[in-house]
């Protein structure tokens, strides 16, 4: 268990609320409409965004991209302002803790045919009215839902591709 998740989980246990952040890789198709990309969760299988831990010296949307890589085998651009948050309540050993996530948009220039977590995920590309159908924490449903391709451009600082 990395530092930072125990750190996490320590907060979590004295009642306090713990952070994480997220990505929704999106594309647009053929049509111009946008798509979005799901991933299954390693134990319970139920469709996702990529989601992990802050990272200690990394902003969080450049964690929110690093999560996209391992998670999703996606590599992109995130954009600068978070698409929003979503809370849900998280599993631990003798309790469930409520988190706060922190949603970054990616917008996907590379799909990886083999990533870090590929045997233990799969991935999708939905409209965002399927993609929320299938997700089942209501906040990140809705905020899925009401997407639209942002207007900003990718930020300068996401140029860099994760190691």
């Amino acid at each position: 268990m990395a530092a930072t998740k125990k750190k996490a989980v320590r907060k979590a246990m004295k009642g306090d609320r713990i952070r994480q952040v997220a990505a929704i890789p999106f594309r647009l198709n053929a049509l111009g409409d946008i798509e979005v990309m799901l991933v299954t969760s390693r134990t319970t299988r139920r469709f996702i965004v990529p989601k992990g831990w802050p990272m200690k010296g990394k902003s969080g949307r450049k964690a929110a991209m690093i999560e996209a890589q391992e998670e999703a085998g996606v590599l992109g651009k995130t954009l600068k302002d978070p698409a929003g948050t979503y809370t849900y309540w998280k599993r631990l050993a003798t309790r469930f803790v409520r988190v706060d996530v922190v949603v970054y948009m990616l917008a996907v220039t590379e799909e990886l045919t083999n990533w870090q977590e590929a045997k233990r995920r799969q991935r999708a590309w939905l409209a965002p009215a399927d993609a929320a159908l299938l997700i089942d924490e209501p906040d990140l449903s809705t905020l899925v839902r009401t997407l639209r391709v942002p207007d900003a451009a990718p930020s300068d600082e996401s140029q860099d591709q994760p190691a």
